[in-house]
Parts: structure tokens; C-alpha cells; sequence
């Protein structure tokens, strides 16, 4: 790892509110929301002072929405807020009476998201992600085992349509073929596009046994790649996420690099979690390598999830969360790299994460 030297700067005002709201959440749902899934995420979809937010929603949070301003303990922080209305597509069902929410959901503002593949290898009791609720979500009967490339094409042509979505993200539960998911990935892509052309696509998944999956992607029309590795710790990586750690960081490595020359720099990204453990300042410098490499870090705070391994688990200190967000955006600014230059995704989006608030 490169050793990088990033001094710390002061989290502005708005930084620190924002970081705050983040772990804490607020108190009352807004019509927009998502529960358990792939992600470490159980949240409310607003905008805060124009930015798509997700934030969780805790009835014991200081954090509440009075007239379209977030006030803690009853003092204005500064912010306004604006909820995301409920989509009108999630109205409609396929003609074999699948309902278009359980294919798809509207994330931040105008993100069509989708699990094109709602089972995982990873989520035995002994490999599981402790943050991941992927197969909760399903059992619950909110989703679908499988989406086909015909239903997401369908659900995208309507939300484009219907409610001005601008950008697609699809992820998927690793399956146990070499190319661990991309190639299904790959057909939901090609159907997406055919019905909706020149609609971004972010795919996600696991650095795949052959890399020549990754121009396959490309080719049929996906805009970016989010390879998520949560932590770079080795540490942290089998205590949090024990089946990926079986997953070498150097095949991460090597997948980002070549997915940097297959999609362009700052088209591919990673989340990395703070809250999970790992040194504040090796995630920094961490994080500061992926840029040097072209690969944006998205630094996303953990959430304790109903329905994971780890919902007893405390969030992270949001002065933490502020400082280690600031130290990454100053990084993320002089490469020149923001997470709204990307095609799609997650950090095209930014919900979900403090770094737009702090110039990332």
C-alpha cells in the first residue's frame, strides 16, 4: 500500500451535519425507503439541500423534519430537506403479475436499482457478510429470487418514462460460476439498453475468475463498475465479510486495474466502510491509492441492519465518519476525480454517502 501522507483538515459545518444525520438517521419515514437488501443500508430516500440522502431512519434519533428543515433536538442544522417522491412505476406489474417493486427500487432520486440475482454463496452462517440482508429481503417476499433481462428492461423503460430516472445500478449475489455473476449481468445490460438506449448502467460484483468478463460488460452497454471490497484490512476482512475474504486483496487489485483500462478512470469504484474497525488513517491511505490507480473509493458509513449478523453492532463516531469523509474528498480533489463525472452508480448517486457534501 502506498504510503500517503494526507493531513487532516477541519470538517466544515455542513460536513460534520451531514455525517451526523448519516449515523444518527431521523425520526419519521418519508414516502421513499428501502429495507434490508444487499447493502448496509435500511433508509429513507430525501434530498438534502438538493443532494439525493439516504439516511436511516431510528425513532430514537435527535434528527427530525419540521417544514422542510432538519432540525437536531429542535434546533435548524442548517440543511433542508425535501422528500423523494413515491415513484408511480412502483404502481405497475408485469403481465404475469410481478409487481415492478419487487424487481426494482428508485434509490436517491433518480437511480433504478435491482439485485438481478437475490441468493448468494457467501451467505451461509460461516461466510456471510455480518453487514448483508440480501436473502432476508426475499424471504420476506420484497423481491424476487431471479429478475430476468426481459422484467428489468420492462421496469426501466417505465421509470425512465413514468418518473425521469437517469441512471440503472445492478448488483448481484455471487454465484458460484467463474465469472461470479457478471455474465447474467452482462444479459440484464444488453436488455436495458435495447429498451431504453443511452440509459447509463452501473454493474457490481466480484472480481470474476477471467477478467475478459469485464470488456463483455463493456461491450453490451455497461457505463461503469462498482468492485466492492468493503474493507482493504485483511483483518477486518475475515471478521466482517469471512466468505469474501477467501477472495485475495491481490485479485482485487488486479480486477481494478483491469477494469480501469476496460471502463476509463473514474469509472470504476469500491465502497470501503468506515465503522467496521479499521485504522482511520490506513483506510485514508488506502482509499488514496485506489485514486492514484483511477479507481474511486466510496467511503460509506456502516448501519447496523435489521436481519444481518451485525445489527447490535454500533454505528461509527460521525466525527470520525466527517474527518476520515474530508481527508478522502481532498484526495478525491486533487486527482480531479468526483463521484458525479461517473456514468452511473453508486457514487454518481451519492445517498449514501457524506463525500458530495464534502466536495468528493
Amino acid at each position: 500500500m502506498t504510503d500517503v501522507a494526507v493531513p487532516p483538515p477541519a470538517p466544515t459545518t455542513q460536513t460534520r451535519a451531514r455525517a451526523e444525520v448519516a449515523v444518527a438517521g431521523v425520526r419519521v419515514a418519508p414516502p421513499v425507503r428501502r429495507q434490508a437488501g444487499a447493502g448496509p443500508s435500511d433508509d429513507g430516500h430525501v434530498r438534502l439541500d438538493g443532494r439525493g440522502a439516504a439516511l436511516p431512519l431510528d425513532p430514537s434519533s435527535p434528527f427530525e423534519v419540521v417544514d422542510g428543515r432538519l432540525l437536531r433536538d429542535g434546533d435548524d442544522v442548517g440543511l433542508e430537506v425535501e422528500a423523494v417522491d413515491r415513484p408511480r412505476f412502483y404502481d405497475l406489474a408485469t403481465a404475469d403479475g410481478v409487481p415492478y417493486e419487487q424487481l426494482a427500487r428508485l434509490h436517491g432520486t433518480d437511480v433504478l436499482a435491482s439485485t438481478v440475482i437475490q441468493t448468494c454463496i457467501r451467505y451461509g452462517e460461516d461466510d456471510r457478510c455480518r453487514f448483508c440482508a440480501i436473502e432476508s429481503s426475499l424471504r420476506a417476499g420484497a423481491t424476487t429470487r431471479v429478475k430476468t433481462p426481459p422484467q428489468l428492461a420492462e421496469v426501466a423503460e417505465a421509470a425512465v418514462r413514468l418518473d425521469g430516472v437517469r441512471q440503472v445500478v445492478l448488483t448481484t449475489g455471487t454465484t458460484a460460476t467463474p465469472d461470479r455473476g457478471a455474465r447474467y449481468l452482462a444479459r440484464c445490460v444488453a436488455a436495458i439498453r435495447r429498451a431504453v438506449p443511452g440509459l447509463p448502467v452501473q454493474v457490481q460484483c466480484e472480481p470474476p475468475d477471467d477478467l475478459a468478463v469485464l470488456s463483455e460488460l463493456s461491450m453490451v452497454g455497461a457505463t461503469s463498475i462498482g468492485i466492492h471490497v468493503e474493507s482493504l484490512d485483511d483483518e477486518v476482512r475475515r471478521r466482517w465479510m469471512p466468505g469474501k475474504a477467501h477472495v485475495p486483496l491481490d485479485d482485487y487489485w488486479r480486477a481494478w486495474d483491469a477494469a480501469v483500462r476496460t471502463f476509463g478512470r473514474n469509472q470504476v469504484s469500491t465502497y470501503l466502510l468506515v465503522g467496521l474497525g479499521e485504522d482511520p488513517d490506513e483506510l485514508v491511505a488506502g482509499a488514496s491509492e485506489l485514486v492514484a490507480r483511477g479507481v474511486y473509493p466510496f467511503v460509506v458509513p456502516f448501519r447496523p441492519l435489521v436481519g444481518t449478523l451485525a445489527a447490535d453492532h454500533p454505528a461509527p463516531d460521525p466525527a470520525v465518519l466527517a474527518e476520515v469523509t474530508e481527508r478522502v474528498a481532498a484526495v478525491l480533489r486533487a486527482a480531479g476525480m468526483r463521484g458525479a463525472d461517473q456514468g452511473a452508480g453508486c457514487a454518481a448517486c451519492g445517498a449514501c454517502s457524506v463525500l458530495s457534501t464534502a466536495g468528493g
